[in-house]
């Protein structure tokens, strides 16, 4: 009875693993081909910075985090966690966090905060 359990346990932990490969893998294979020729257009509006960045999402943590601190060189602090880890739930202007999953790709929608 106890095998069981376990067996069912580490099944549905499998289940969840390889899916959420699945979904990013194709989200990476995109970003590749759009990637080569991406130009990050730059308005000057007094006062006024970008707080989100959806269009980020299944792109390498590393290429968002350079995007994010070319576009808003305030956020001084940029930081790259494993979807589902525990984090500090304070505000800070000067930080994004880049949840990713294990391929090291963005799967929530980069923010300040």
């Amino acid at each position: 009875m106890e095998a069981n359990k376990s067996m069912v346990k580490l099944v549905a932990f499998l289940i969840i693993l390889v899916s959420s490969c699945f979904q990013s893998l194709t989200a990476q294979d995109l970003e590749i081909e759009v990637s080569d020729g991406l130009n990050v257009l730059q308005v000057d509006y007094q006062g006024v910075t970008k707080e989100s960045w959806p269009e980020l999402l299944g792109t390498p943590a590393k290429f968002a985090k350079q995007i994010i601190q070319k576009e808003n060189p305030k956020l001084t602090n940029v930081e790259t966690l494993l979807n589902g880890s525990a984090f500090t739930e304070d505000l800070r202007c000067n930080r994004v966090r880049l949840f990713v999953n294990l391929l090291d790709i963005v799967v929530q929608t980069p923010k300040v905060g």
